[in-house]
């Protein structure tokens, strides 16, 4: 891994990969969303509503992925010291708060023909919500810690790593909610091995997980290229005004 450390290398790998991932990944989500949308019939309990799970999903699964990037990319830092390993943890932030908040927003959506409300105090809504705003408060100290990195100073770097690694323990309470808990969210319906959802959905719903990955794998890429950009004309206006 240390072979990527060198941010030449990591750009002559980032560069074509970018666009590579982002026209990938959008065509593979218009693909599903037109299969969700025309091609799938509507569920037998849910009705039409059964449609939005096709954003609700992958924007559930890239919540929780997105910490679980920035805790393995902060335990590298700490540990490993890698150069890059900060810049992956803070690039992962604001694609996985984002995908977060779009989970509970179209879950609200979902849950007021469903429930009849809007929101609920159920075990997997808080749990998401109080990792939504982890991210929040990650990308507070991040940005912190960046603003001293500019100075010289590095204390608030390791409170960032600390926090992205402790933090981690959300992913595991949002995952397991629905079954530790009693919760109006339906239990998983996929599992390893098995699924619940019958083949008409559940290949769309495959589909469009895998076109949203690859979308938040491209903007990962993109903000650790515009961070090194950063970080590059900052060392070089330093430079300008020591000359």
């Amino acid at each position: 891994m240390h072979g990527f450390a060198n941010p030449n290398r990591f750009l002559s790998i980032a560069k074509p990969l970018t666009p590579a991932l982002l026209v990938s990944g959008i065509a593979l989500v218009a693909i599903a969303l037109w299969m969700g949308l025309f091609a799938t019939p509507a569920d037998r309990l849910m009705g039409e509503t059964v449609r939005i799970m096709y954003i609700h999903v992958p924007a559930a699964w890239l919540g929780m992925a997105g910490w679980t990037s920035i805790a393995i990319a902060s335990l590298v830092e700490l540990v490993w010291r890698h150069p890059l390993a900060g810049i992956a943890a803070r690039a992962s932030a604001l694609p996985g708060a984002f995908f977060a908040l779009i989970c509970l927003i179209t879950g609200a959506i979902w849950a007021r023909p469903t429930w009849g409300t809007w929101w609920v105090w159920d075990g997997r809504l808080t749990s998401m919500l109080v990792l939504f705003l982890l991210y929040l408060g990650y990308m507070a100290i991040a940005a912190e810690a960046q603003k001293e990195a500019a100075a010289g100073r590095t204390g608030t770097a390791r409170i960032a790593a600390i926090f992205g690694m402790v933090g981690a323990i959300s992913v595991p309470i949002v995952n397991r909610s629905v079954e530790w808990w009693n919760s109006l969210h339906q239990p998983a319906s996929i599992s390893v091995g098995k699924s619940a959802i019958d083949a008409a959905f559940l290949w769309p719903l495959g589909i469009s997980v895998l076109g949203f990955s690859l979308i938040f794998g491209a903007l990962i890429l993109l903000r650790m290229r515009q961070m090194l950009a950063e970080i590059r004309i900052e060392a070089r206006m330093r430079r300008k005004a020591m000359a």
